[in-house]
């Protein structure tokens, strides 16, 4: 897991955005780890050539752009050094001739007079940006690494080779160190994360900058590139050791030409279903009717603004504003938690009992919804039942359905309540903040939060509180792969991709609505199912994208609620976490009937018709 950090000024930092970390556990071949190399550091990074080219034409309009780049560039060129290797000046006569865990790197001559001279002077011929000072602080740490650095970069092997390897051809070059200083200063982990700047992307760059100086954290002026065979024994030489022993035993297996994994089956084409679900009339269906008696949340203790994301801008990451996150989501701020999944739903589950009034020996059964659970025994759903002092339930268990996972949720516990005619209690939990990495898409995206539900028998004579659900899933294997966690090709993070997530949206919101249009109005009214929806709510996504998907099937996006601008896309806590702030906000003052759709990842999707009052919030 990537957990953020707090800062001394309270600030969120994500360090993995700013020290690049890799699992090679899962890289099998070095065309896969390139492929990843590819995708995160140069599609991302101008060359040198481009940079001045930019500067030539114009296209540069203040500083932060150029130094935005430079930055950009010289994580472009460190790309296999920061992701594989530690560096070591250390003496020639003490570097080991016979191992197979100690490399030296080997360089091509590059003249980089040209580019350095036009860079430079490029820079201060354009206009501050925000901040004079700072501006001129990091160019002078990024210009310093890029005018002394020893390559162009496109050369370099991400497998460097072995002392044995690189004497075999004495002429090789490598970096020679005419002076070195242990005590050379560098930048430490709390000086990187403790940075301050009162313009997000200036302090985001201040810790790239000092990321990359720590690359070299010797007198750059003092470095030669000399073959390894006029080497003399005092000679300081930078030697590479693997950073951790997954690197090493990526490096044996990519150089032993190991055999490839066992291919994977490939999925066939899929078929529609021989006829449609119908969707579910709980009270045709069932004798034991539903009635929710209590609703309760618990929402991520700490604010994550656009602002923040901006301070904390990968090595990885396009450019894009606050504004701009805003317009693409919706979402002006995320909250996440610094407590585990487990102790966050237990808190939203505690609270929901004490409003219900019920106590644990009443609790027939626990359903715990959830997409981002690491713990797999004992399940959430028993823990949280031995945690709320339950000796025994009918059921205790997980559901995933991610973020239709309270429609599933209330779909089962509407079934499980015609076995134990006792109250069911339902919780809805994500943490996605420390599974993200620096997948940019889902940074901007997905909060943390849980909630929790209890579900009762109505009163003999009492209508149902939930109407109407249905549950749906599958499709294209282009939907059912739109979101995935973990994501072995993302370094495990969780990752979104946007076109395939808006495909599924659009059929199932589709769906819903023709099922909805053609059920009957519950109260013998004119018109159907739908137009007695007095409230939408919809599982938060993204609301931009739901709003333009709803009003171009014909709902207008003043019946739809939305929170999302100020908690994220919890996933399976989002619609229940929605409906308590549509009443704390007094949009639901007084009982309503509520249309309230899920869909995401797995293609999954669902909806609930409920009738609910707001009493029932905690």
């Amino acid at each position: 897991m990537k957990s953020f950090v707090v800062n001394r000024y309270g600030r969120l930092v994500f360090p993995f955005n700013f020290f690049p970390e890799l699992d090679f556990s899962i890289f099998e071949s070095l065309e896969q780890f390139a492929a990843v190399i590819r995708r995160d550091f140069e599609e991302k990074a101008p060359s040198e050539t481009e940079i001045v080219a930019r500067l030539e034409a114009g296209l540069y309009r203040r500083r932060h752009e150029l130094l935005r780049d430079l930055a950009l560039n010289l994580f472009w060129v460190n790309r296999y050094a920061m992701t594989m290797y530690d560096k070591r000046p250390t003496r020639w006569r003490d570097v080991p001739r016979h191992r197979d865990d100690v490399f030296l790197p080997v360089f091509t001559p590059w003249d980089g007079a040209g580019p350095v001279a036009r860079i430079e002077a490029g820079y201060r011929a354009l206009g501050p940006t925000w901040d004079e000072g700072t501006e001129d602080k990091v160019f002078r740490i990024l210009f310093d690494v890029f005018r002394h650095k020893k390559g162009a970069g496109a050369e370099l092997p991400a497998v460097k080779p072995t002392v044995p390897e690189i004497l075999a051809d004495p002429r090789s070059l490598t970096y020679h160190l005419l002076a070195y200083d242990p005590d050379y200063p560098g930048y430490s982990y709390a000086d990187i994360v403790e940075c301050f700047h009162r313009v997000p992307e200036l302090e985001a760059l201040s810790r790239q900058a000092m990321v990359l100086h720590n690359q070299y954290r010797w007198d750059r002026g003092q470095t030669r590139l000399t073959e390894v065979g006029r080497l003399a024994p005092d000679d300081f030489v930078v030697v590479f050791h693997p950073r951790t022993e997954e690197v090493l035993q990526f490096i044996r297996r990519v150089k032993g030409n190991r055999r490839q994994r066992v291919r994977r089956p490939t999925p066939v084409e899929a078929r529609k279903p021989a006829s449609p679900y119908p969707p579910v009339d709980v009270r045709a269906r069932f004798k034991v009717l539903p009635r929710v008696e209590a609703l309760a949340v618990y929402r991520g203790e700490r604010v994550c603004t656009n602002d923040d994301l901006i301070r904390n801008a990968a090595y990885c990451w396009s450019p894009m504003t606050a504004d701009e996150i805003r317009e693409k989501t919706g979402i002006e701020q995320r909250r996440y938690t610094e407590l585990e999944l487990d102790h966050m739903a237990l808190l939203a589950a505690r609270a929901a009992l004490a409003k219900s009034g019920h106590g644990p020996e009443e609790i027939g059964a626990l359903l715990f919804c959830s997409c981002t659970s690491v713990k797999m025994m004992p399940s959430v759903g028993t823990w949280l039942s031995g945690q709320l002092g339950m000796f025994q339930t009918h059921v205790s268990c997980d559901l995933v359905a991610a973020c239709a996972g309270l429609p599933y949720g209330l779909a089962e516990a509407v079934r499980v309540l015609q076995e134990v005619e006792r109250p069911v209690l339902v919780v809805c939990g994500e943490k996605f903040s420390d599974k993200i990495g620096t997948v940019r898409t889902s940074r901007m995206i997905f909060g943390d939060a849980a909630a929790a539900l209890v579900l009762a028998p109505a009163p003999a004579g009492a209508p149902p509180d939930i109407e109407v659900y249905q549950t749906y899933a599958s499709g294209p294997m282009s939907e059912v792969d739109s979101i995935i966690w973990p994501n072995p090709e993302f370094d495990n993070n969780i990752t979104v991709y946007g076109p395939e997530v808006r495909a599924l949206v659009q059929r199932y919101l589709s769906q819903m609505l023709a099922e909805l249009t053609a059920l009957p109005h519950p109260d013998g009214g004119p018109g159907s199912m739908l137009d007695a929806i007095d409230v939408i709510v919809p599982h938060q996504a993204n609301k931009t994208m739901v709003v333009s998907l709803a009003r171009a099937a014909g709902i207008p996006p003043e019946r739809l609620y939305f929170n999302i601008e100020r908690v994220g896309n919890t996933s399976s806590a989002s619609i229940p976490l929605a409906l308590h702030d549509a009443v704390r906000e007094g949009v639901i003052a007084r009982p309503v009937r509520v249309f309230a759709p899920g869909f995401g990842a797995g293609a999954v999707g669902g909806y609930v018709v409920l009738r609910f009052d707001p009493a029932v919030v905690a």
